[in-house]
């Protein structure tokens, strides 16, 4: 019965190569001649969505392709992510609810790939993460650290998961970096639309004042689409889209309170305007009354 069995398993071995030899052929990519650069190519054909892992095994050709994806997203700078890492990132409000498929369920061991575009110094961070990761700090100052190392770069999701070592709540610490603690740390929603699902950016080495950190981040996000992620300073509209990057000195949007929060000015939509950095400071030196703010808003 033993020799039957073994007959029977030694008769399938050439069927599986044949399976797996067709998987890999239906990628015809003439540059996709390895089992990593197949996974890539499918990816590539498929941004933004979910993609079952048992599809990628396929294509790959081989059952180790968790290790295949892990090397492009350290080694090779593609912002690829676990369904996890973008669940736990949906569930904890960091990113827009309107993103999210309600009845979708994200699952670990599928993948997708957020952006179509490559990061090259994705290999300088991933060492620099696992650095940070060693140390005894707890998962909120490994994040800061991290964030401080790295101003204005894209910093994935699956980055952060990992300097918390995989603990769900990495989502939630970052969220109270930005919300409780002041730092101006931006996603899709919180200041900066033309970012992917599950991207984030400190914008500048700096906490904001302690009054506009209470400021809820629904009534935050109110601001910024009543106010079209613009600044509304006179004369100025600056945003992402269209900064000049020759100008080092605009650099990010803040919400200004027309009536000062110190005199009762209230966290309110009503109460808040959205400035760029510039003239965020320019107001607050010059001491403009909140009656000619209101004005900017009317124009």
């Amino acid at each position: 019965m033993d020799s039957d069995l073994r007959e029977q398993v030694q008769s399938l071995v050439p069927v599986n190569h044949k399976l797996r030899d067709l998987g890999g052929s239906l990628i015809d990519d003439v540059q996709a001649d390895s089992a990593r650069d197949r996974i890539l190519a499918y990816l590539r054909k498929y941004p933004g969505v979910e993609v079952l892992g048992d599809e990628l095994m396929v294509v790959a050709g081989i059952s180790e392709y968790a290790r295949r994806i892990r090397e492009l997203r350290v080694e090779q700078g593609w912002p690829i992510f676990t369904g996890l890492a973008i669940k736990e990132a949906l569930d904890d409000d960091l990113i827009d609810n309107h993103v999210r498929e309600p009845e979708k369920k994200y699952k670990k061991d599928n993948y997708i790939l957020v952006e179509d575009k490559q990061d090259r110094d994705s290999a300088h961070r991933w060492n620099l993460a696992n650095e940070i990761r060693k140390s005894k700090d707890g998962v909120k100052s490994k994040l800061l650290r991290y964030f401080r190392e790295n101003v204005g770069k894209r910093i994935t999701g699956e980055e952060l998961k990992y300097l918390a070592k995989g603990r769900s709540e990495w989502a939630r610490r970052v969220r109270e970096l930005r919300t409780e603690e002041g730092w101006p740390i931006v996603t899709r929603v919180t200041g900066m639309p033309s970012l992917p699902v599950g991207i984030y950016v400190l914008e500048e080495d700096r906490q904001a004042k302690v009054h506009d950190r209470k400021i809820p981040d629904p009534v935050r996000i109110k601001v910024l689409e009543r106010d079209k992620f613009s600044c509304r300073g006179r004369d100025c509209g600056w945003n992402y889209e269209n900064a000049n990057k020759g100008d080092h000195y605009r650099t990010f949007l803040e919400l200004h309170h027309m009536e000062h929060h110190a005199l009762g000015g209230s966290n309110t939509l009503e109460n808040l305007i959205t400035l760029c950095n510039i003239c965020h400071d320019k107001v607050h030196r010059e001491k403009t009354p909140a009656v000619e703010l209101l004005k900017l808003l009317e124009d």
